[in-house]
């Protein structure tokens, strides 16, 4: 049986649509007294695990899950051994150094060096820095990263923008865009080179899909 690795959080609607365009129905996991994590769709050809977004790279490099649906970040920060197959189109945000609007910093190379930059993308945050050849201290944070400049923490982050939104409201600025993400489909290598559970079915009609919707 094909199993497929959804996300929780906002990529999750989007992805369950897409799915159901292919004949894959798992909306019960939108329904709030639903506490499962995974559940058999109608017509018993699929199973699908409800799992923290940046776990299902996770779940699909080791084979409890042959598709999964994660966003470009994640891969770009986990770099999990999957097989990268489709951007699926939805999902828009974008990696971004942001610094507080009253700082006189426009863009990355203009940081100090050595200073201290919260973020919880730690590996591309780095790779970033080290592409522009300037040394800082990447300080690890998971929860309300723009919080590190407002209390004197860090001198920028780096993080996900969407609409911008939070960081006009806590008074801090974009000035470098690291990369544009939008969710993409992912597969095991060895299932997808075998077909295993007709996955090849599967990923040409979700292709087709989204190149009809383009």
């Amino acid at each position: 049986m094909l199993t497929v690795a959804l996300p929780k959080g906002s990529l999750l609607k989007d992805s369950i649509r897409l799915l159901q365009s292919v004949g894959l129905d798992f909306s019960a996991f939108l329904d709030s007294s639903n506490r499962q994590l995974t559940i058999q769709e109608p017509t018993g050809t699929a199973k699908g695990l409800l799992v923290r977004a940046t776990d299902v790279p996770v779940y699909v490099e080791y084979g409890q899950a042959q598709l999964g649906i994660v966003g470009y970040d994640i891969l770009r920060e986990k770099t999990p051994q999957v097989a990268h197959l489709l951007d699926l189109g939805f999902g828009h945000c974008r990696l971004s150094v942001a610094v507080k609007g009253s700082s006189n910093y426009r863009r990355g190379v203009e940081l100090p060096p050595h200073c201290r930059v919260a973020s919880k993308f730690v590996h591309c945050a780095r790779e970033y820095f080290h592409s522009i050849d300037l040394p800082v201290e990447i300080i690890p944070l998971y929860g309300s990263v723009e919080l590190g400049p407002i209390t004197g923490m860090s001198e920028a982050i780096v993080d996900l923008v969407s609409t911008g939104r939070t960081l006009k409201e806590n008074g801090l600025i974009e000035i470098e865009l690291l990369f544009e993400s939008t969710a993409r489909l992912v597969a095991h290598p060895l299932s997808y080179r075998l077909n295993a559970d007709g996955l090849d079915g599967v990923i040409s009609q979700l292709r087709e899909t989204v190149l009809s919707a383009v």
